[in-house]
């Protein structure tokens, strides 16, 4: 019989302990950051709330009653607000804001595509145009484009705001979409040219549906510069009908002096669109600035 003796080992306390002991600075600094990072949350939330429980008030107890809850919650305020023109405002940004992510995706993505893909001096000369783009202020262009839009007939129409957007949005867009197409493998496409496909095809069937993250992330702040808009939304249209959420809430606002009740009710319909688009695609929007930002 062969004997064989196992020799017992033991592992250091480090290695068999599952607890980490955390320095009692480090403790402290995290405490720190977290009541920061919760006093900020306080600071942006509490307006919004604030803004939510006042319009179920009656216009006497908003100023009566102003940081307590409503005694007789007034849900007719919401009822009157959409009657009453947040409904054609709220419908106009819908329309406005759909075609502007929509225009600025698709023109955004393959010219993100044609930037990624082909090198030479025009390209480079296109990147720093786009590049350019940025650094445009609005309130600088505002008089230019107003008589650009003046002799095209575009005043007072939806599309002055759809054109103006978009192009407002497209250097931002361009820029990370491109950024993250710079991180496809080009054997993808390589392998798609030897089968055949053709270059509007690789862009269609293998670019687009990888970088879904990047164009939801543009998507989003398409969306919340469209809907939030003010200025152009004021100078450009005239007509109430055709005004949307940021400059149709001023008439509201005029038109309701003194009931400020269904005001605030107008405001939180307004606000409940990009909370709502943000609360669903939030991880994309994270998830996309991430990997786009890998390279550029």
């Amino acid at each position: 019989m062969i004997k064989t003796n196992f020799r017992k080992t033991t592992l250091p306390s480090s290695i068999t302990t599952n607890k980490i002991k955390i320095p009692f600075q480090t403790r402290i600094s995290k405490n720190i950051v977290f009541l920061g990072l919760l006093a900020y949350a306080v600071i942006i939330l509490y307006p919004l709330f604030w803004m939510f429980i006042s319009s179920f008030k009656s216009y006497q107890e908003i100023y009566s009653n102003v940081w307590a809850l409503p005694t007789d919650w007034k849900f007719e305020n919401y009822t009157q607000a959409w009657s009453k023109g947040i409904s054609s405002y709220f419908f106009n940004s819908v329309y406005v804001t759909s075609l502007t992510i929509i225009l600025t995706v698709l023109i955004g993505s393959m010219a993100a595509f044609v930037l990624s893909r082909y090198k030479n001096r025009w390209i480079d000369a296109g990147l720093l145009f786009t590049i350019g783009g940025l650094m445009m202020n609005p309130q600088v262009a505002l008089i230019p484009l107003f008589e650009i839009l003046t002799i095209t007939n575009l005043i007072d129409t939806h599309w002055a705001l759809i054109l103006t957007y978009v192009a407002y949005r497209l250097p931002l867009t361009i820029i990370l979409i491109r950024a993250f197409f710079l991180s496809v493998p080009k054997e993808l496409s390589e392998s798609a040219l030897m089968d055949g496909c053709s270059e509007f095809g690789i862009y269609w069937r293998i670019y687009l549906p990888i970088s879904l993250p990047i164009v939801f992330t543009s998507v989003i702040l398409t969306a919340y510069f469209a809907w939030n808009e003010f200025l152009f939304a004021t100078v450009f249209i005239n007509s109430s009908e055709l005004k949307t959420i940021p400059s149709g809430l001023m008439v509201f606002r005029d038109a309701l002096r003194t009931d400020w009740g269904v005001l605030l009710s107008g405001m939180v319909i307004a606000s409940v669109p990009m909370i709502i688009l943000l609360i669903f695609l939030q991880k994309y929007l994270v998830r996309g600035l991430a990997e786009g930002s890998v390279k550029g």
